[in-house]
């Protein structure tokens, strides 16, 4: 057994117009609670809008600012948040659920600031976390879960080449409602031909 983490990114990870960099709570929180206590933004996600000390309360659980994920990682979650390198805003953030050793299966999440949406950063953003999830973490497969209606979310990962696999009608019972469930996934191999496509 190797004591080696999974995944320890080189922070910051640096795309183009990006930084994704480790949660820190009194600096970012702040600027998390700008957007995630926007409801437009909590719809198709778990979270629900929420005062700044109940997000200061819940930040208190160092799980949820993890941003290395331990050679045995199976359960944990990788947070960071999306910055703009021009400004230095905070503008959103990602996860990276690690659910299998196993079967080296990732799940990708993510959250942008309405203000911020329509600029491609959303897309920058997830695709430098899948890069990390296929070409550090050593993921084989990996997934995101979306509401139906969250069409512009559906749009993001097909641009990314993630494929539709499923469809769950009525398959989640969610914020009082039945909602229909969508999973996208993309392969390592097919990650590499969509990623050489675009170069």
């Amino acid at each position: 057994m190797t004591d080696t983490p999974r995944l320890a990114p080189d922070y910051p990870v640096l795309t183009e117009r990006l930084a994704l960099r480790p949660i820190e709570k009194e600096r970012d929180l702040p600027a998390i609670h700008a957007y995630r206590s926007i409801p437009e933004v909590c719809t198709y996600v778990p979270f629900v809008p929420s005062t700044l000390e109940e997000m200061a309360e819940r930040f208190a659980d160092p799980e949820r600012t993890r941003s290395v994920l331990d050679a045995q990682a199976e359960g944990q979650v990788l947070f960071t948040v999306i910055e703009r390198r021009d400004t230095g805003e905070v503008i959103g953030d990602l996860v990276l659920f690690w659910h299998s050793d196993a079967d080296r299966h990732a799940e990708v999440g993510y959250v942008i600031h309405p203000d911020h949406e329509g600029q491609g950063y959303a897309t920058e953003a997830v695709r430098a976390l899948t890069d990390l999830a296929f070409d550090h973490a050593g993921a084989h497969r990996v997934s995101a879960r979306l509401d139906e209606r969250n069409t512009g979310s559906a749009r993001l990962l097909e641009r990314l080449g993630f494929r539709q696999e499923a469809r769950f009608v009525d398959g989640e019972w969610f914020k009082g409602e039945w909602t229909t469930l969508l999973v996208y996934a993309v392969l390592d191999r097919e990650w590499t031909v969509a990623q050489s496509s675009r170069r």
